[in-house]
């Protein structure tokens, strides 16, 4: 089969968490009960593990401090193979649901709680839930006062938890004086996209790089393509259609997310909650890991971190 990636490296990042940490669970099940539920976060994550080394492939793992505590050896397996360790906060509260204060606490604990497993610098940050939205903004500084160096929030779609419609749609700097993106964002149609990211990262330390949840735009909508319930929703063709577009057409590589309760179909079901959410957390768990390793055959990937430093 020809590779649709055209060459271009792309991101596979896992967001580590426990299907009983999902925001739509929040409301039945508070964070001082999540020791009454078996633990299936490591399993599920050493299965990916597998299958990323089946495919001698590399991928940023953005790791919930909680789950770290829990099972830090499973973080150091993480580091020991290769892939990069990166932090998903330590609650997974989303950002609009607490103060400027406690979101410091949050990624500083994570933050230091995974340098102190791997013995490196953590540089990248995920917030819950894709909560950096246009209410919380105020966050994007602290991120980068607390030592991250590159985020990746940001989904540039309408939905009822997250996005931010108008965000780029490629990699981009945000002016952390302004809340803005700067007012161009990382292009690659006329030079390597590599070296653009690299050269502005380099230039403007003090700023953050944004690494924003891939999708497709269709006229003046962008269609989400870059994994999770779109990936499990949409037929394998629809998916890989879409991904070759961005590596093809727009000459950049995609950040794909994957959740490790997505490959588990015998999860325990959670009840009292919207058929919509029940969709949404439930909708073809049964074909996601077979998607997952016809993906990881069709295009190539690395970390965003070795992206950035050459490796």
């Amino acid at each position: 089969m020809i590779n649709p990636s055209d060459g271009i490296r792309n991101f596979l990042t896992v967001d580590v968490e426990d299907y009983f940490h999902v925001h739509v669970f929040s409301k039945v099940i508070k964070v001082g009960q999540w020791g009454q539920y078996d633990i299936r976060v490591e399993e599920n994550t050493r299965k990916i593990l597998d299958l990323l080394s089946a495919h001698d492939i590399k991928a940023t793992f953005f790791i919930l401090g909680w789950v770290a505590e829990k099972a830090p050896d499973l973080v150091k397996a993480i580091h020991r193979m290769g892939h990069e360790v990166a932090s998903h906060g330590y609650w997974h509260k989303v950002i609009y649901g607490q103060t400027p204060s406690e979101f410091r606490e949050d990624i500083k604990r994570s933050k230091s709680l995974l340098e102190d497993l791997i013995g490196e610098a953590i540089l990248g940050y995920r917030a819950p839930t894709y909560s950096i939205t246009r209410e919380t903004l105020w966050a994007l500084s602290i991120i980068r006062e607390e030592g991250f160096r590159y985020d990746s929030s940001v989904f540039p779609i309408h939905h009822d938890n997250y996005g931010i419609p108008d965000a780029p749609r490629s990699p981009f700097l945000w002016d952390l004086k302004s809340c803005k993106p700067k007012a161009v964002a990382i292009k690659s149609s006329s030079e390597d996209c590599r070296e653009t990211v690299r050269k502005k990262w380099s230039a403007f330390p003090a700023d953050l790089l944004e690494f924003p949840i891939s999708t497709v735009a269709i006229g003046s909508i962008n269609l989400p393509i870059g994994g999770g319930g779109y990936f499990r929703f949409l037929p394998y063709g629809a998916t890989r259609m879409g991904l070759a577009h961005i590596n093809k057409k727009d000459r950049m590589p995609f950040v794909f997310y994957i959740h490790p309760w997505e490959v588990d179909p015998n999860q325990p079901v959670i009840g009292n909650i919207s058929r919509m959410a029940k969709f949404r957390h439930y909708n073809n768990l049964l074909s996601c890991f077979s998607k997952l390793d016809r993906l990881m055959s069709d295009f190539q990937f690395g970390t965003i971190g070795n992206f950035l430093t050459r490796k």
